[in-house]
């Protein structure tokens, strides 16, 4: 059975670590590993709209000698025109992985337990790993190397409640980090979401707290991070949302609370004067645009860990 990288805990604390020193190995020699040579493909499936991940899938794919496959999703209509099952069974006769950007993880569960091959989260409503995976890069590109994430303190302020709340928990908790989520009553993360990296965290040496409090969960970080308080499939509840996470806005002021030399990270796409201030996405401390950049470097290294276990 091929080995697939569904939500963060598909990977243990050593083999997260494997991946992550195999994407500094990428970013410094791109065509260090061309696990794709022929060139295989792999199949991109969107459901949803993107811009990195579509990008970066498709640079890393061609980087590793393989050719990115895109399928549209609004044309394939996965689950509606034909059942994810058929999808899948249509598919990894073509391609050598499969990956897929949807909207509920129980799709993705599906079509990992028929697949021939490796199937890898692109996103959905409840994880987007890949991103950890860039950004835990970039913490270690800016804060001393992989041998300094363990014990990094990581700030999550804003909708706690989202998938990269939810990643942010367990792949952080998975690396060792203490990892600090605030957000509001209505937007905290799902109970056993907590309790799994709770769970790690016991084991790698960080730890796991959830707070209401944005300005105590910022205090002393190392990195401080947001994401969108419109999500898709949001949108109609807009201006509820935006009323009630404004006290979350990262500011230079909460940013203040923070390290001094503490570095912002936002996922992308970020709407300045929302859920973070013009002066702090485009200041000094942001690192989002290599934060952008490496998700290049960290999806080519899942790519090749999962097709060297074959």
């Amino acid at each position: 059975m091929p080995r697939h990288f569904l939500r963060d805990d598909d990977l243990t604390p050593a083999e997260q670590r494997e991946v992550l020193g195999l994407a500094l190995e990428l970013r410094a020699e791109p065509f260090a590993r061309t696990p794709l040579a022929g060139p295989q493909s792999v199949a991109l499936l969107f459901d949803k709209p993107t811009l990195r991940t579509q990008a970066s899938f498709s640079a890393g794919i061609a980087e590793l000698g393989g050719f990115p496959m895109v399928v549209d999703g609004r044309l394939a209509q996965v689950g509606v025109r034909e059942s994810v099952a058929d999808v899948t069974r249509v598919l990894d006769r073509q391609v050598s992985a499969i990956v897929w950007r949807t909207f509920g993880q129980e799709r993705l569960d599906e079509m990992a337990a028929v697949s021939a091959v490796p199937v890898v989260n692109a996103l959905t409503d409840q994880f987007h790993p890949c991103q950890i995976l860039a950004d835990l890069l970039t913490v270690a590109q800016h804060r001393g190397g992989l041998d300094a994430l363990p014990g990094q303190r990581l700030a999550y302020v804003g909708d706690a409640a989202n998938n990269m709340g939810a990643s942010y928990l367990i792949g952080g908790a998975t690396a060792g980090l203490h990892v600090l989520v605030g957000g509001p009553e209505g937007y905290q993360p799902d109970a056993d979401v907590v309790r799994r990296a709770e769970e790690i965290a016991a084991t790698t040496g960080g730890s796991v707290t959830v707070t209401t409090d944005p300005a105590a969960a910022v205090a002393d970080a190392d990195v401080v991070v947001t994401d969108t308080w419109v999500s898709m499939g949001d949108e109609e509840s807009a201006a509820q949302r935006v009323q009630d996470l404004s006290p979350y806005q990262v500011t230079p002021e909460l940013m203040d609370r923070a390290r001094s030399d503490a570095i912002f990270l936002h996922c992308l796409p970020a709407y300045r004067g929302k859920e973070v201030a013009a002066e702090v996405i485009d200041g000094p401390r942001s690192a989002v645009w290599d934060e952008a950049e490496n998700r290049r470097h960290a999806q080519k290294a899942v790519l090749t860990f999962l097709l060297e276990q074959r």
